[in-house]
This record gives structure tokens, C-alpha cells and sequence, in this order.
């Protein structure tokens, strides 16, 4: 049986976050071989992490990479049980690995899993013994287009500005800032971006609450298109008062340069890319 130095055993439990019995064994296994324990512990523990999939993952972080070039963006949703764990470093640096790969695919829109995001997920599965999973990816096309980019700083919540025309980054960012936190939250681009089952809702109850009122029907249907105009001033991003400058619209604060679409990303929800 080949020796197992402490210095090894240190080295795969700085590696796995493991412990050192386990590490240990597993260095037994494969004859003093790092590399190889790592591995085989990444192996083992991955049978018994499927048996976690149904515990909520819950917690997460919002991952977005740009292409140096500009050429194309990538959005991810790492998710986790805890909120410790997403706020782990090695959880963070395993996000990032994920980002990298969406940007690497060669197909624009949502990205499968990959072998490298399995092992870096795998690893912290095996770190953790939480229920680490991908919630979902996406590779967005930057042809024509540039970008600016957010993640808040609690790692939950992250958007993707899709621009035509030249805006210097600190606008982007504020922008970006304002999708992240503007209430209501923007439902599209332009009030024709939001989409129409939002719309048909809105103003079948703003009619409702009209003839309840007691107003005719037809006088209703008038009274409503004024608050429909309200309405979209509140939920279509261009429209909306600037976070950081109230006084100011979106529109008149992206100047020249054109808004053609956003993502906002948050950690639990579904995406939302108008």
C-alpha cells in the first residue's frame, strides 16, 4: 500500500472540502494519487447528492459574462440550499466557470448543461453535501448590439442591457442599477414591448373598476386609456422616472443611444428578457 503523506491528505481536503478521513481513504483507493482521489470522491459523492435533488435549492447567485469582443453575453443561475453556501467563494468561482461555458457554446439562447459545469458543480456538491443545481442559462447574441451589465451585490439578482448605440459604461451601469431595483418592476422596453396578456389584464380591471363606479360602459372604455397611458409610463422602461434622476426619464437618459432589450435575472424566478 503506497504511503499517504499528511501533506496529501491536507492538499484533497483544501481541494474537496472534505474530510480528512474521507480524503484519506480515498487516497488509499487510488494509491496516493491526488488527481485520481479527487476524482474518485467527486464520483462517490455524486451518487448520494442525486438523492438531495428534491431539497429545495432556494438560495443562489446570478453569474453574467461578456465576451471580451462584444460579440455575444452569457447569463446563469447557480442554485444552492443555503444562502451561506451561495456566498461561499468556491460557490462563486463555480458560477463563473458556469458563465464561462454559456458564453463558450455554439448556439445563442438557452445553454444545457456542460461536462465542465457537471464537474465544477459536482465539486461543490461534494464541498457542501447541499443540492447544488444549474437553474438555467442562456447565451444572448451581441451582433450590431453592445452591452451593460449588473449583479447586485448579494449575487441575487443580475441584468443584461442590450444596447444600439454608443453609452458610456457608468450610464449602462446606472441603468442596469435601475432595472434591478425600480418598482413596478419594467415589463418591457417600449409600452408595445409589454406584453399583451399584462396589458389585456390591466385594462379589463381599470373597465371593471369603472363601471363599478357606475359609469356607462362606453364612458368607462374612454376613462380607461388615460390610465392605460399612466400605466405604461410605469412599467415600460423608457418610460420610467430615471432612479438616480428622477427628474429625467430612461429614454432621456440612454441620449442617442438605443435600448433594444434588458434581462433581469433573479435568483428563484423565471427569466424575464424583454
Amino acid at each position: 500500500m503506497a504511503e499517504i503523506s499528511a501533506k496529501d491528505v491536507m492538499s484533497l481536503r483544501n481541494r474537496t472540502g472534505l474530510g480528512m478521513m474521507e480524503c484519506k481513504k480515498a487516497l488509499v483507493e487510488t494509491g496516493g494519487n491526488v488527481e485520481e482521489a479527487e476524482e474518485f470522491l467527486r464520483k462517490r459523492y455524486k451518487g448520494k447528492m442525486e438523492k438531495r435533488a428534491d431539497r429545495a435549492a432556494g438560495e443562489g447567485r446570478i453569474a453574467i459574462k461578456v465576451a471580451d469582443d462584444g460579440s455575444a453575453a452569457a447569463l446563469v443561475e447557480l442554485k444552492a440550499e443555503t444562502d451561506f453556501t451561495a456566498k461561499n467563494e468556491n460557490f462563486i468561482a463555480c458560477a463563473d466557470v458556469c458563465a464561462d461555458e454559456a458564453l463558450a457554446a455554439s448556439d445563442f439562447g438557452s445553454v444545457s448543461m456542460t461536462p465542465a459545469m457537471e464537474t465544477a458543480i459536482d465539486k461543490i456538491r461534494a464541498q457542501t453535501g447541499e443540492n447544488i443545481s444549474l437553474g438555467r442559462a442562456e447565451k444572448v447574441d451581441g451582433s450590431g448590439v453592445n452591452f451593460g451589465s449588473y449583479v447586485h451585490h448579494d449575487g441575487k439578482t443580475g441584468v443584461l442591457l442590450v444596447i444600439e448605440g454608443e453609452m458610456p459604461e457608468d450610464v449602462k451601469r446606472q441603468i442596469c442599477m435601475h432595472v434591478t431595483a425600480a418598482v413596478p418592476r419594467p415589463a418591457g422596453v417600449t409600452p408595445d414591448d409589454v406584453p399583451a396578456d399584462v396589458v389585456e389584464k390591466e385594462r379589463k380591471f381599470r373597465i371593471s373598476q369603472a363601471v363599478e363606479s357606475g359609469k356607462p360602459q362606453e364612458i368607462a372604455e374612454k376613462m380607461v386609456e388615460g390610465g392605460m397611458r399612466k400605466f405604461f409610463a410605469e412599467v415600460a422602461l423608457n418610460e420610467q422616472a430615471f432612479i438616480v434622476d428622477p427628474s429625467k426619464t430612461v429614454k432621456e437618459v440612454a441620449g442617442d443611444a438605443t435600448i433594444k432589450a434588458f434581462y433581469r435575472w433573479e435568483v428563484g424566478e423565471g427569466a424575464e428578457a424583454e
